[in-house]
């Protein structure tokens, strides 16, 4: 089987995840205010505040190295490899959204063979 990487640049698979991360924060918010209207109508969305990013590893790889010449990742991460810090840019506090959209680009790297894990910790 072919590596299917070789047929995207790191890039392009980069740009997919970040897309399909903004996507599912969007349809995730979408269906918890719709579930609950009443819960904090001042910033809409859950009230549990923290952080969310996804692990590449190892940090050798094409696809990491290609983030870090580009300043996409800046810093090894201490469990290894490289992270990507909050990947749909989500600019609200709540962990809940981050973690979708961690979870989200994770499985778009993962779908190319490039090992990435979803981190997520409340503040």
């Amino acid at each position: 089987m072919s590596n299917v990487i070789d047929f995207k640049t790191p890039l392009q698979i980069h740009e997919e995840g970040v897309k399909q991360a903004k996507k599912a924060v969007e349809e995730w918010l979408f269906h918890w205010r719709m579930t609950n209207p009443e819960a904090n109508e001042e910033y809409g969305e859950p009230l549990y505040c923290g952080f969310a990013w996804v692990n590449i590893r190892p940090a050798t790889t094409k696809f990491a190295r290609a983030l870090k010449k580009e300043g996409i990742v800046e810093y090894r991460s201490h469990l290894g490899g490289y992270d990507v810090w909050n990947p749909a840019d989500y600019h609200g506090q709540s962990m809940d959204v981050k973690e979708q959209g961690a979870l989200a680009y994770a499985r778009v790297l993962n779908n190319y063979d490039i090992k990435a894990t979803a981190i997520y910790r409340a503040d």
